[in-house]
């Protein structure tokens, strides 16, 4: 059986996140998988998250007032879009949501919101009563081709459960020509900016592709004991909060090597929706012997590995494995000290490789950076035709 999923998330114009962050650490702690969507958050982002992530239930965290108008925004979101049985919304707010306040939210369809002094114990309960036994069967053929639609079929395949006879048959019907969806891997030791990287190539792909294009992020987070994880790539993205990009958050649940068990499925489902140009399958932070897309790169078409400039000695990045299999090498956080050192030390390695791998170095935190720019240039460009594979230009800044 699954995990418990929840999102949760500190509404827009409020950037209190100490209580939201012990709470998710209670969460995790007793075996629920928590996607952080991180503070100053819309309702609209909060909605596509929490449907693109297929989670049982949102939980806000809120002290800036207007929470009766803002949780009500995201009632009247979810009934807009979610298909039934509904997305269940909980909350608190210390001492700003009033008992009467409650009263009028639960007349809006809140589930339950906590009160200040409630204890953490009393939470994890209510979470594992209420929405421990919610069932996500698969959706109807109506909803294929539609994000509610695919983040299901990835809960099954998560699930192991694959797709029903019903939906594997008429998954993913349409006119639409089938498109050669690109897989990009990207690994790395963790604080390597990862996460970052992906964000700013989002930024250009929805810049440089036609606006009827899309891109999925496969993001993976480790699990900790108790099957519980914290999937946060989402509180650091800024672009990727875009309708044009599908992300999933996927704990690994005690499989090694940056990757899960389900990411074969997952990776499946998403090439053969047809919805996407590109798929950026991104691992955990992976160690010296990690080589998560395997020696042949069969789950990618190509593989990129991020380092940080302080990896350790010369004699430690001998010891990184990744590094004779990646098709490019991203040193990032480039303007930290040792970033040159880093550069020539890893061009010294890989020459011997012979494999006419790229090096690269970037700022990723750095707006328009010119390293990610080539590095995007040298992922979204076709290998064929030596071009960018957008067949339209979108100028403007994604909003």
């Amino acid at each position: 059986m699954l995990p418990i999923r929840i999102l949760t998330a500190v509404p827009i114009c409020d950037g209190h996140d100490s209580a939201i962050n012990t709470i998710n650490l209670e969460f995790i702690r007793h075996g629920v998988e928590v996607i952080y969507l991180g503070f100053h958050r819309s309702a609209k982002d909060i909605v596509r998250a929490a449907i693109q992530e297929d989670v049982v239930a949102i939980g806000l965290s809120t002290y800036n007032g207007g929470h009766i108008e803002f949780f009500g925004e995201v009632i009247d979101l979810l009934e807009q879009r979610c298909p039934a049985p509904p997305i269940k919304l909980f909350g608190g707010g210390g001492g700003t949501i009033t008992q009467e306040d409650a009263q009028i939210m639960y007349g809006h369809g809140v589930d339950r919101i906590f009160f200040a002094g409630t204890p953490l114990d009393e939470m994890t309960k209510y979470l594992r009563s209420a929405y421990g036994a919610i069932a996500q069967s698969p959706y109807d053929s109506e909803f294929a081709g539609s994000d509610q639609f695919l983040s299901r079929q990835l809960t099954l395949a998560d699930d192991g459960s694959g797709l029903s006879p019903q939906a594997s048959e008429t998954a993913w019907a349409g006119d639409k020509p089938v498109r050669g969806t690109r897989v990009i891997g990207l690994t790395g030791p963790g604080g390597a900016g990862k996460t970052t990287l992906i964000d700013e190539l989002v930024l250009r792909f929805l810049r440089s592709h036609a606006e009827d294009q899309r891109v999925a992020i496969l993001s993976h987070d480790p699990s900790i004991v108790g099957s519980g994880a914290l999937l946060g790539d989402r509180a650091t993205m800024i672009y990727s909060q875009h309708d044009r990009v599908f992300m999933r958050s996927v704990g690994t649940r005690g499989m090694a090597g940056g990757l899960s068990l389900s990411t074969d499925r997952c990776l499946k489902i998403l090439a053969e929706s047809n919805l996407f140009e590109f798929i950026l399958l991104e691992t955990v932070g992976t160690g010296q012997e990690a080589i998560p897309f395997g020696i042949d790169k069969l789950v990618v078409d190509l593989s990129v590995l991020v380092m940080p400039p302080d990896y350790g000695s010369r004699l430690q990045l001998q010891k990184i494995a990744m590094i004779d299999v990646a098709d490019v090498i991203v040193v990032n956080k480039a303007d930290l000290q040792g970033a040159r050192t880093a550069v020539a030390e890893i061009e010294s390695r890989i020459r011997t490789n012979r494999k006419g791998q790229r090096l690269l170095h970037t700022q990723a935190n750095r707006h328009r950076d010119s390293g990610v720019d080539q590095l995007f240039e040298l992922l979204f460009t076709d290998p064929e035709t030596n071009t960018n594979t957008g067949t339209g230009t979108n100028t403007g800044t994604p909003q």
